[in-house]
This record gives C-alpha cells, sequence and structure tokens, in this order.
C-alpha cells in the first residue's frame, strides 16, 4: 500500500500513518460502541415504538446476527475488491443505517436498520484491521498500533454504557444512533485523503457457495446461542439452529477443499500462531461479553446505580485497559508475544475471581475498585496480544481475511459467553430464590458464579496461549 503523497521525509509519512490509523480506529470505535450504547436505550425506545420485551432482544439480536454472520465474506470482499474501498463502502452504509435507525417510526423500520448497520459493521470491521497491518507491517510499529487498536476497543466497550445514560437521558433514544453520523462523516472525508487504493484481485472468482454456506452457519450459531438466552437452551429453536450450523459447517469445508478459489482457503490454518490467536480471541470474547453484561446489571439491580452512575463506575477499568493497551508494544519486546499474553489473561482472571467475592451491598472504592483495575489490566494486555497474534505472518491478500476471521471469533465467543455463562447465572440465581434467599443475594450469587465462570474460561485461554511457545 503507498500513500496518495509521497513525503520525501521519513519523518512526514510516519505521520501519516498514524494520522490514517486515528481515523481506522474511530471507526471501529463506532462499531464496538454501537454494540453496547443502544442497552441502556432500549427501555425508553421500547415504550415509544410500543415494543414488547422479546422485540426488544431483537434489537440486539438483529445487530448481532447480520455482524457475526457476515464478517468472514466481508473479509473476502475486502480483499478481492480492495480493503479502502470495502472499508469505505462499509463505513458509508454505517452511517447511513445509524440515521435510519434514529430516524425510525416504528419497530419494523428500526429493526430493519440495525440489520443494515450489522452488515455494514462486517465489510468495515475486517477492512479497517487489513489496513492497519498493511500500514504497518514492521513488527514493533505493528505492536503500537495494534495497542491503539486495543485501547480504542476498551473505551467503546466502557463508553457505551456511559454515552447511552447521558445521550438518553439529554435528547432522547435516538440520539445513541445519531451520533454515529458526524464522526461516521468524518473518517470518510478524511481516510481516502490519508490512504490510497490498495491491490485489488477482480481476476479471482468469489466463492459464492462457500459465501452462502459459512454465512448460514454463521447466522445459525449466533442466532441459537442468542435464542438461548430468550427461550431456554431445551427449547427446539436453538437446537434447530444448532444442526442447522453444522450441516451448513459441514458444506462450506467439503465445498472449500474442492473449489479453486475459496472464501477461506483452509491452509490458513496451517499458521499456528492465526489458529491459537483466534482460539484465545473466541475465548476472551465469551468472558469479555458477559462480564459487561453482568456487571452492568449488578450495579443497576443490585446495588441501585442509575445508567449515568454505572457508566462512571467503569471509567477506571477502561482507563486501567487504555494506559496497559499502550505499554503493552514495551512488554511484548522485553518479555515475548506469548509470555505477554498468557500474563495478561492470567492477571484477567484473578480481577475476575476477585470480583465473584463482591457482596449485595457491595461499596465501590471498597469491593469494586481493585477488581475492576485489575480486569482493565488484563484486557488491555490480553485483547491486543490476541490480536496481533492472529494476524501474525499473514500475507497480505489474506489480510482482510485474517481480520474478519479475529472478529468472527470475538463476535461467537460473545455470544457463546453470554449465552452460557447467562444460563449458569440464571439458574444459580433460581435455585437461591426456591431456597428463600433474597433477591438482591440471590442476583448477587448467580453473578458470583458468572464472573467465576468468565475466570475459569480466560484460564483456558491461557492455557491454549502456551501451546504458541511449543510451535
Amino acid at each position: 500500500m503507498a500513500f496518495t503523497t509521497s513525503a520525501p521525509a521519513t519523518t512526514a509519512r510516519s505521520t501519516r500513518r498514524w494520522l490514517a490509523l486515528t481515523f481506522l480506529a474511530l471507526a471501529q470505535f463506532l462499531v464496538v460502541l454501537d454494540a453496547s450504547i443502544v442497552n441502556i436505550a432500549l427501555p425508553v425506545l421500547g415504550d415509544q415504538l410500543d415494543m414488547s420485551t422479546a422485540a426488544l432482544a431483537w434489537v440486539i439480536t438483529a445487530y448481532v446476527l447480520a455482524f457475526g454472520g457476515l464478517l468472514l465474506l466481508g473479509g473476502r470482499l475486502a480483499d478481492r475488491y480492495g480493503h479502502r474501498r470495502i472499508f469505505l463502502l462499509g463505513t458509508a452504509g454505517f452511517v447511513g443505517a445509524s440515521a435510519l435507525a434514529g430516524l425510525s417510526f416504528s419497530s419494523e423500520m428500526l429493526l430493519a436498520a440495525r440489520a443494515l448497520q450489522g452488515v455494514s459493521a462486517a465489510l468495515l470491521a475486517p477492512s479497517a484491521l487489513a489496513l492497519l497491518t498493511q500500514l504497518f507491517p514492521e513488527a514493533r510499529d505493528r505492536s503500537k498500533a495494534l495497542g491503539v487498536w486495543g485501547g480504542v476497543a476498551g473505551i467503546g466497550s466502557a463508553a457505551g454504557v456511559l454515552l447511552g445514560g447521558v445521550l438518553t437521558g439529554a435528547f432522547g433514544w435516538q440520539s445513541v444512533f445519531f451520533v454515529n453520523v458526524p464522526v461516521g462523516i468524518v473518517v470518510l472525508v478524511a481516510v481516502p485523503l490519508l490512504i490510497s487504493r490498495d491491490t485489488a484481485s477482480p481476476s479471482e472468482r468469489l466463492d459464492v457457495w462457500g459465501a452462502v454456506t459459512i454465512t448460514g452457519a454463521l447466522v445459525a450459531v449466533v442466532g441459537a446461542l442468542s435464542a438461548v438466552e430468550q427461550v431456554g437452551i431445551l427449547h427446539a429453536l436453538p437446537l434447530v439452529l444448532l444442526v442447522a450450523a453444522v450441516g451448513l459447517g459441514a458444506a462450506f469445508v467439503a465445498i472449500e477443499r474442492r473449489t479453486a478459489s475459496p472464501l477461506v482457503p483452509l491452509r490458513v490454518f496451517r499458521n499456528r500462531t492465526l489458529s491459537i490467536g483466534n482460539a484465545v480471541v473466541l475465548l476472551v470474547g465469551a468472558g469479555m461479553v458477559a462480564l459487561f453484561f453482568a456487571l452492568s446489571v449488578y450495579m443497576q439491580a443490585v446495588l441501585g446505580y442509575d445508567a449515568l452512575t454505572t457508566g462512571l463506575s467503569q471509567l477506571p477499568l477502561a482507563g486501567a485497559l487504555v494506559v496497559v493497551a499502550g505499554v503493552v508494544p514495551a512488554l511484548v519486546q522485553r518479555l515475548g508475544l506469548t509470555a505477554t499474553l498468557i500474563g495478561s489473561l492470567l492477571v484477567l482472571a484473578a480481577g475476575l475471581v476477585w470480583l465473584s467475592f463482591a457482596p449485595a451491598d457491595a461499596g465501590f472504592v471498597a469491593q469494586l475498585l481493585g477488581p475492576t483495575l485489575l480486569i482493565g489490566v488484563g484486557l488491555g494486555g490480553a485483547f491486543v496480544t490476541a490480536t496481533q497474534l492472529s494476524v501474525d505472518g499473514v500475507e497480505g491478500g489474506e489480510a482482510g481475511l485474517a481480520g474478519g476471521l479475529v472478529n468472527t471469533s470475538q463476535q461467537i465467543g460473545g455470544a457463546l459467553g453470554l449465552a452460557v455463562l447467562g444460563t449458569v447465572a440464571s439458574l444459580r440465581t433460581e435455585t437461591l430464590t426456591s431456597a428463600g434467599v433474597s433477591a438482591p443475594e440471590a442476583l448477587t450469587g448467580g453473578f458470583s458464579w458468572l464472573f467465576l465462570g468468565a475466570a475459569a474460561v480466560t484460564v483456558a485461554g491461557a492455557a491454549v496461549a502456551g501451546l504458541a511457545r511449543r510451535g
């Protein structure tokens, strides 16, 4: 990839690269933010659009299904038609869909807009990560760039709760969607000025049947996991969807083995670091999504925090994450990538175990600040290093695919973690309630098991990461 304006000085060229990264990260920030900012607005939104609780769940599910199901296809489209072109297309679609969501006057219109947001995010996210890897081919600079990337992702996750409460209270639920529009327009203007068109491969045939089967399989998986949260794990719907996912997945593998231009060349999984990195990303995603969901509900339903206070209380976690993400490159240089990743995961697990001891009347400074800071430190290191492990050694022509795989792993892991750990927490809460325990104590007991489960998943991630040392 070349920059649109050749700079004679190395310093000027470097400045342009880092400026380009700023706008790529800003677009990724919107995608991460949108996954959490809507949650706080749901009650108000439901009242105004006359949506039931089940319908409100689809405001989240419509986005997740489209996003998670189309990520691999989005990454491959970026490799074929050009990463910058697909990035700009995805960003423009995201801006338009956000405006449409904010203007919605019916539940049907809103759900259609949310699905379009998910489709656009599936184009934007993998192409943005691919552009990052091409902008920073050197390992040291790429590590620093991924540190910025990880910090932005952490800010987006925590800022969603805070901004959702502030914007909904001050300007109405529509503002949680409208906020994407001006930021997205800035990205659309800046990126073409900083990054030139990269090489496309239009002669390469698109694997249509591979795209259909893997997209169907991923949609079925995410749909099944989302259905578990709504109707329970033994209901017919998630079981049917899981069977469909297995069948479509098997068909996809058979197609990829025979086609000359596969959507996902199975040989990429011979890259040991890519395979291990994606497995770790999946496990970290499982613990992280369940954590943020449970922490938000615990603070509001048990401790009695309002939406704004809940958001503010998560700022120390986000701050620790950002600071650590910035120093991770130096740690990687000193300790090595795998050692830094394993250490980060163990710190994260320790924070989750500590948090599991928080009582129903926990004080923030005395019993929540310490574990959430530790969690922020662990997440900051784990997210950056796991992502770097997933894209190391990937050729430029498959950078979009690698970006799609990373984001798919994170989405599937998040849906899996929330479904499984959420069910564990719910069953524990029901057991305690049946035993006569008060509602706050029962909820706290359920969340305690969820945090411990997330810690176990994180330790499993550290064990998987350890396999990279033997490669």
